[in-house]
């Protein structure tokens, strides 16, 4: 049986559990664009960011992904018509990724939601090295020689792969950041403004 890695918010109020995560059941990124930048910034998170600015993205089921404390804390803000990002009220902790839908298979769980010293193993040990790195051009600096490689025709087959295969096997749903009788996201969405993302 695959692990379960323990998740929490930076105080604690919110937390959750990834079930059964290993390297082969997600797909691990490194993200380097200017919206997961600026959500970032916009909670005052920069500790979350790399030294060129991106995220440690593991990208994951839905319905192995559960929250068990603390939703009523949850909150999300979106840049575009395509993606919510989703957060903590109360220590302002990143926390995922989703689609504006619940029928999309796949959460970007951040790294910063992860308990890894509650697991006792290490990122690399529960999730594997990063498979890539995408939107590179909009790294705030030059990456350093052992960054993830450059998303491949290959490595997006295989990211497309593991998506359907959640979507047939049932793991799109529940998706815990959206009510499931209605589909609407827990909280209403807060717009990013551009204002927002240049003041950064």
């Amino acid at each position: 049986m695959l692990p379960d890695l323990p998740l929490r918010c930076k105080c604690g109020h919110v937390r959750g559990v990834a079930h059964g995560v290993s390297p082969s059941s997600g797909f691990r990124l490194v993200c380097y664009c200017k919206d997961c930048r600026a959500f970032a910034r916009i909670l005052a998170r920069p500790d979350v960011l790399d030294a060129a600015g991106g995220t440690d993205i593991f990208q994951m089921a839905p319905g192995r992904l559960k929250l068990t404390a603390g939703v009523d804390a949850l909150r999300c803000m979106r840049f575009s018509e395509k993606v919510l990002r989703w957060y903590t009220d109360c220590c302002r902790t990143p926390i995922a990724n989703s689609a504006v839908s619940p029928r999309f298979p796949l959460i970007g769980l951040i790294h910063s939601f992860m308990d890894f010293d509650a697991c006792g193993r290490s990122r690399d040990e529960t999730l594997g090295p990063p498979l890539c790195r995408i939107h590179e051009r909009s790294a705030l600096s030059p990456l350093p020689a052992d960054a993830p490689p450059a998303a491949s025709f290959g490595v997006l087959t295989q990211r497309a792969s593991k998506v359907l295969g959640w979507w047939l096997c049932g793991l799109g749903r529940p998706n815990p950041f959206f009510d499931a009788r209605t589909g609407a996201p827990l909280s209403a969405p807060r717009l990013g403004t551009p204002e927002e993302r240049a003041a950064l």
